[in-house]
């Protein structure tokens, strides 16, 4: 039988992302059976200290997928409801007319109009999204400061509204997932963390997974480096850093291996029933962190390429930190990717991001990955 993985074309891809400027990246491709995992690069540049494939990773919201599968058990067992108010569950965050008219649905694909907070958590990103008027001293200021999760609820609460509720697009924004939180722990009372851990990390069987107990990554894992956008040169290391910035919304850690298995059991409905994956899977036009309109489902979008199946999953970004994880839509295909450098574009005079050779030969990565 012939093999479905190109692992020539595999290894010549990840070790051109390390090539075109990338410090260290590991990936796994899964095909039936059928397994690949490779790696290039260094997890330390000071001392050389190679990547590995079974390393652990800051997933950032990837972690959305999993708050996500969480909440809609709630929604089969009939705790929650998709499309109640959130206003019934939460009358103090978002009072008024406002929580009655954001439903939950609205929070888990983005379409509650609530204003992303990070600008307003990190003063030095205040002017964001307008790159060139912002600075990374705030990733510096912050690195072990203990966020209060009410308090980011309420810096996104109180920013000028994105959008109106249920209207599209939507705009991506952290504040809905941390509000999804509360919600799972007013409803379960267990906090979110634990929830989660029990019913969706456990339940596939992730043995590398699982949330932060305190600012550094436990097990073998890379540093991880910040550019952003050229203004810290060369870039630093955010590996040990204190993840309430994002709590349950984008703190998660796990290995590639992890991914590649739970992405594949939440397809094959293994992690909520086959009605609520297909809710998952209704998408809305969302714009994006980067600014691109994309298909949003409930914590799922989806990636398609002409005369190929659709692949769902999810991207994550933390300071330094970047994965991707794309199942197609029969789980006979996975990929997942982490990669230990972000925002390493540096800005045109206009101030958009400038394109790089990591750009391409990542792209090059997922399309043989997914593809090939």
């Amino acid at each position: 039988m012939k093999n479905p993985l190109d692992l020539a074309a595999l290894d010549a891809a990840v070790e051109n992302v390390h090539r075109a400027g990338m410090p260290g990246l590991f990936a796994e491709v899964r095909d039936g059976d059928q397994v690949w995992q490779g790696a290039a690069g260094v997890a330390d540049v000071v001392t050389g200290r190679p990547v590995t494939a079974d390393m652990r990773h800051r997933v950032g919201s990837i972690t959305k997928t999993f708050t996500a599968a969480a909440v809609l058990q709630q929604v089969e067992s009939g705790r929650i409801g998709l499309d109640t108010p959130i206003g019934r569950y939460l009358p103090k965050p978002v009072p008024g007319e406002r929580g009655d008219a954001i439903t939950v649905r609205m929070l888990i694909n983005h379409t509650s109009g609530l204003a992303e907070y990070l600008p307003y958590a990190y003063p030095s990103l205040k002017a964001y999204p307008v790159l060139a008027d912002t600075g990374p001293q705030s990733l510096d200021d912050h690195r072990f400061t203990r966020f209060d999760p009410a308090e980011l609820i309420g810096m996104g609460v109180d920013a000028p509204p994105v959008g109106t509720p249920g209207g599209t697009p939507g705009v991506y924004s952290n504040t809905n997932y941390l509000l999804l939180v509360q919600i799972l722990e007013q409803v379960t009372g267990t906090p979110a963390e634990r929830y989660v851990t029990r019913n969706v990390i456990e339940r596939a069987g992730l043995r590398d997974t699982g949330f932060p107990t305190g600012p550094d990554v436990d097990g073998p894992h890379s540093r991880l480096y910040e550019a952003w956008f050229g203004m810290i040169d060369p870039p630093r290391d955010y590996s040990s850093y204190d993840m309430s910035w994002v709590g349950p919304s984008a703190s998660l850690i796990s290995t590639v291996s992890d991914l590649n298995r739970f992405y594949g059991l939440l397809l094959a409905g293994e992690i909520v029933g086959p009605s609520s994956l297909a809710q998952m899977r209704r998408t809305v036009p969302v714009v994006s962190q980067e600014g691109k309109v994309i298909d949003y489902g409930l914590g799922l979008h989806p990636t398609r390429a002409p005369g190929q199946g659709t692949f769902w999953g999810h991207g994550g970004t933390v300071w330094g930190g970047g994965t991707l994880a794309m199942t197609r839509a029969d789980g006979g295909r996975r990929m997942a990717v982490a990669v230990n450098l972000q925002r390493w574009n540096g800005l045109d005079p206009a101030g958009r991001p400038k394109p790089h050779p990591i750009d391409d030969a990542l792209a090059t990565l997922y399309r043989v990955a997914m593809y090939g």
